[in-house]
């Protein structure tokens, strides 16, 4: 039994993944748990391995390619008994026994509710637009394992376009032209398109981006094509926290074990305002807003190669400091030796990027899509301030920082976006100078 090996989804802002080489050639024969290929995002590279005992029948793509998440790669030939308990995607096998119970009050007539989703999703060039199948359809189609999406490539000549079981063993018989046909995109007559220019680049040493660079830079143009960036910017007194932080950093080292650096309580903060503003930890999905359950607190991070990597604190909210500085230390600690994993970049609902550890007074940040958000913390810098006292006004030395948020005004509007970052602010402002570690 064929099996069709597919880019797996490594991140949930993930499209896709390049192939950096094949490690099982076609034609070799491997086991369940062997590497079978190594892929690579813009985040961390991967390795995909076999889900049971088999031999690699044939390759879909070659090495440096790149491939949409969900796309076939290779077909494998294992048994069936695993294929069944293995692929993750829809089967005949399973989709016919959830809609057994509703044959008798469809009038023997099985509905694929998913059919029209995925073709209109991947852009299949379909041959029949009817995704009703009858149950002597389904039989023959799971006996000779052609899939619903195949199905409905089939040229249908039956009433109002239904498919007939003459359709289905004709297009057997010719041996399944469509099998491995891969997905159109449509053009989009209203999409933007780049004028075609020329310009004089210049002259002088010539780099060749490497493969994280390439990636960045299209996650980077792909953010500022799909989300109208609207940017607020709000000033905060850090004198307080920095005096806490300075005072006690020793302290907390020494009976925690743990680095006390800002980014902790820069992500503690902002856990406790993303809870205030639920609806800045979300997502877009077509005309729908996805408000996430968990706040995930993502760090922009530059890794040695200069190239960034967004690794995440989890649950950030329901963690105690100790907690988030572990974390923290440990993230960074990965990013600088290269050595973060998938799980450590993967669902960061919200980012924040640390621009004033490079000494910018403020940033205006892309956002890290598919969040709709996103915060950069500037330097904290001292300066003479205007202050009221008991006395009245006076000038005093306080360290101050500039924040600014960048957000998709898609989904947020100004009031929540100024609301929000007004609220980071005011939980650095009001920190409490007698907090005990």
């Amino acid at each position: 039994m064929t099996f069709e090996l597919k880019m797996p989804k490594m991140g949930e802002s993930i499209t896709e993944g390049t192939i950096i080489n094949w490690l099982i050639a076609e034609g070799d024969a491997f086991e369940e748990g062997d590497i079978i290929l190594e892929v690579a995002t813009d985040k961390v590279d991967n390795e995909v391995p076999a889900p049971a005992a088999g031999t690699l029948i044939k390759t879909l793509f070659q090495a440096k390619d790149v491939v949409p998440v969900g796309e076939v790669m290779a077909i494998l030939e294992v048994s069936e008994e695993i294929k069944s308990s293995k692929k993750k995607d829809v089967t005949l096998s399973a989709v016919e026994e959830s809609k057994t119970k509703k044959l008798e009050t469809k009038k023997k007539r099985t509905v694929i509710p998913n059919v029209a989703e995925k073709s209109q999703s991947t852009s299949f060039s379909t041959s029949n637009s009817n995704t009703f199948f009858s149950p002597l359809v389904i039989k023959i189609a799971k006996e000779h394992h052609v899939s619903f999406e195949e199905l409905a490539r089939i040229p249908a000549t039956g009433n109002e376009g239904r498919l007939r079981k003459s359709d289905v063993f004709q297009y057997i018989e010719e041996g399944r032209p469509n099998k491995f046909a891969q997905p159109v995109a449509e053009k989009d007559p209203t999409a933007y398109r780049i004028p075609q220019l020329n310009f004089d680049k210049g002259k002088g040493k010539v780099i060749e981006m490497d493969r994280m660079r390439q990636m960045i830079a299209d996650h980077m143009v792909y953010s500022k094509h799909t989300s109208p960036h609207v940017t607020a910017y709000v000033e905060a007194d850090m004198t307080n926290m920095v005096h806490w932080r300075n005072a006690n950093k020793v302290a907390f080292q020494e009976k925690h074990g743990e680095r006390l650096t800002f980014t902790p309580l820069f992500v503690e903060a902002v856990a406790k305002a993303v809870k205030d503003f639920p609806n800045i930890n979300a997502s877009v999905d077509g005309n729908n807003i996805i408000v996430k359950e968990d706040i995930n607190i993502g760090m922009a991070t530059a890794l040695p190669s200069g190239n960034l990597i967004v690794p995440v604190v989890k649950n950030a909210d329901t963690k105690s400091l100790k907690e988030i500085a572990g974390n923290v230390n440990e993230l960074a600690g990965k990013a600088r030796e290269n050595k973060l994993a998938g799980d450590d970049i993967k669902g960061s609902t919200f980012t924040i990027s640390n621009v004033g550890t490079f000494g910018s007074v403020m940033g205006t940040p892309i956002i890290n899509q598919p969040e709709v958000a996103i915060l950069a913390l500037g330097i904290i810098k001292k300066r003479p301030e205007v202050i009221t006292t008991e006395k009245g006004d006076e000038i005093a030395i306080r360290s101050m920082m500039y924040l600014s948020l960048s957000f998709d005004h898609r989904v947020v509007d100004g009031f929540l976006g100024g609301s929000f970052v007004r609220r980071v602010a005011d939980y650095f402002e009001q920190f409490d100078i007698d907090r005990k570690i």
